[in-house]
């Protein structure tokens, strides 16, 4: 596959987004304004370069949706101050517009039209047309075309998200944000949906995406780790996965939850949850080596009638990086 070439249209210098300590409070129902309420946004600061695939990871609630609405000016901060591609977010909001494109979390297009309804609606409402832009969503269209007459309710989760994504290049954005594209759809069309993305950054595209989905950040050149509204860090996702700090265990044992409660007591725990059918162990002594800690791990097991428990070091993902970070949060 291939795509147009995206040339970025601000100065070379200048990141293509630029956010210095924003922040966005949400008042409760029964507050005035000035009473406290939801901080959804605390002081966040982060900048992301032309042509990056740049990925925000968290859970539900941490804050992503509400960034991504602040950065297409669809809601005005708070406090401090965002530039995309050289606009700031409030001031230059009229000029930003056009040049941003944005698939947001729960599917908003037409479901009474069609996909090719669909398609020529958002391309007339900028001023284009699905035949002047067919190059840029040439990778995504041909895998809509056979559906190009199926009401847009009635197609998949999958390709809900393809023609959504379809709609928000169809004017050729120069920078594009994906709130939670791939939420609620099966494995095989979230792989081939990132396989998408993997195209449009092939050609310059400049893509911001969050997900809840810790195994997505792989596939990201960097992520922001965010929960309750704070950034936790920054960095490649091989960077933020070497930077676990202790050694990591896989533990597995058919009474898996007994297990866990039982290495819960364990004098030299610093944590262990379950991570899929497997339990992630760390111990408190930092400097004892991996074997040591493995063969005391299934020494205590045994002891505890776990006698089929085996134990072996394994290398720490982003997620267990996101855990660790996130441990005694508020």
């Amino acid at each position: 596959m291939s795509a147009t070439a995206h040339p970025a249209r601000t100065a070379p210098d200048q990141p293509a987004v630029q956010v210095e300590q924003l922040q966005k409070r949400f008042a409760l129902a029964h507050r005035s304004p000035g009473e406290g309420g939801i901080v959804a946004l605390d002081k966040v600061s982060f900048t992301v370069e032309h042509g990056e695939l740049f990925g925000f990871i968290g859970p539900d609630g941490a804050g992503k949706t509400t960034l991504f609405r602040l950065l297409v000016s669809l809601l005005v901060p708070d406090g401090g101050r965002a530039t995309v591609l050289g606009l700031e977010v409030v001031r230059n909001y009229r000029a930003l517009r056009p040049r941003v494109g944005y698939m947001a979390g729960r599917f908003s297009l037409y479901p009474d039209l069609s996909v090719e309804e669909n398609l020529r609606f958002f391309a007339s409402v900028f001023g284009t047309t699905i035949d002047r832009e067919f190059e840029q969503i040439k990778p995504i269209y041909t895998q809509l075309q056979p559906f190009r007459d199926r009401r847009a309710a009635a197609l998949s989760g999958g390709m809900k998200q393809k023609l959504a994504l379809c709609c928000a290049l169809v004017h050729r954005p120069d920078i594009l944000f994906l709130d939670e594209p791939t939420t609620g759809v099966d494995a095989v069309s979230r792989r081939e949906f990132w396989d998408l993305l993997g195209v449009l950054k092939r050609s310059g595209l400049t893509t911001i995406v969050s997900t809840p989905y810790m195994d997505e950040a792989t596939r990201c050149d960097r992520v922001a780790l965010i929960h309750h509204g704070k950034l936790l860090g920054i960095d490649t996702p091989s960077d933020i996965a070497a930077a676990f700090g202790r050694p990591l265990l896989a533990v597995r044992e058919t009474a898996r939850y007994k297990a866990l409660l039982a290495l819960r007591t364990y004098e030299h725990v610093h944590s262990v949850y379950p991570f899929g059918d497997v339990m992630h162990y760390t111990d408190a002594r930092e400097d004892a080596p991996v074997a040591r800690i493995v063969e005391d791990v299934k020494t205590f097991l045994f002891a505890h009638g776990f006698a089929g428990a085996s134990v072996e070091p394994l290398a720490p993902t982003v997620e267990d990086s996101f855990i660790a970070r996130t441990e005694g949060a508020p």
